[in-house]
């Protein structure tokens, strides 16, 4: 049975004719600004989860579902280019079909989710501080740490600015409002670091302190950082 798609085509439009109008003045046009170069989607990736022994179940293989896939999207669409490659992973890979072949062909949104549940998996099975931005979160040795809003927001602040001393004042106005009744001043702000310290237990030295300034995040080799997962995915399709 054919699937092929019958368009209309579209209604020729009459070119609009303009007639100059007497003394009337037209503006010049307005020059060009450099623009970003337009962006359109040019194809589509599909992947398909499905080994050897789940194809034959099914009665067919994985050269001829390509060869019927090729032969559909040619009669729907004759100018399409196509490019078909099989994902190899090891057999022992874990894990839904179609995420295994996502990672095996490394699409980017997979690899990413990988990359984040490994260091999820480090920081519960060993030791040392994870700083989960994502999840609003910390993790001190595998254990999640009961940090309050703001001790993790001014842990956070810290964080996204690694290196940089930040100062007092500067952590006030931005993690306090100036109507905030408990909104502490300049000085009282070392009452917090304390307080975040104090959770941070053996690990307190990521925070330090700038004598007569602020405060510093110093990346240790046993602190992780994770910042969440912005590719996207191809599932909506």
């Amino acid at each position: 049975m054919s699937n092929t798609a019958l368009l209309e085509r579209p209604a020729v439009i009459a070119p609009v004719r303009l007639h100059a109008v007497p003394n009337t003045q037209i503006d010049a046009p307005a020059p060009a600004v450099d623009a970003p170069p337009a962006r359109s989607p040019r194809g589509f990736a599909l992947y398909v989860g499905i080994d050897e022994l789940k194809a034959a179940t099914n009665g067919v293989s994985l050269p001829l579902l390509v060869d019927a896939l090729r032969r559909t999207l040619a009669e729907l669409a004759p100018d399409a280019e196509t490019h078909a490659t099989v994902a190899l992973a090891p057999q022992t890979a874990g894990g839904r079909d179609l995420d295994v072949v996502r990672l095996a062909l490394h699409e980017p949104g997979a690899i990413a989710r990988s990359k984040a549940e490994a260091e999820e998996r480090t920081a519960q099975d060993g030791g040392g501080v994870t700083v989960d931005i994502s999840r609003k979160r910390v993790l001190i040795d595998g254990e999640s740490a009961s940090f309050t809003y703001k001790e993790f927001e001014l842990l956070q602040y810290l964080v996204l600015r690694e290196g940089s001393t930040i100062e007092r004042s500067e952590l006030v106005s931005a993690l306090w409002q100036t109507s905030d009744e408990e909104a502490p001043g300049e000085r009282t702000i070392d009452v917090h670091v304390r307080r975040l310290r104090a959770k941070l237990g053996r690990y307190e030295d990521i925070v330090r302190t700038v004598r007569g300034v602020g405060y510093r995040f110093d990346r240790h080799a046993d602190v992780a950082i994770r910042y969440g997962v912005g590719s996207p995915s191809p599932d909506r399709f």
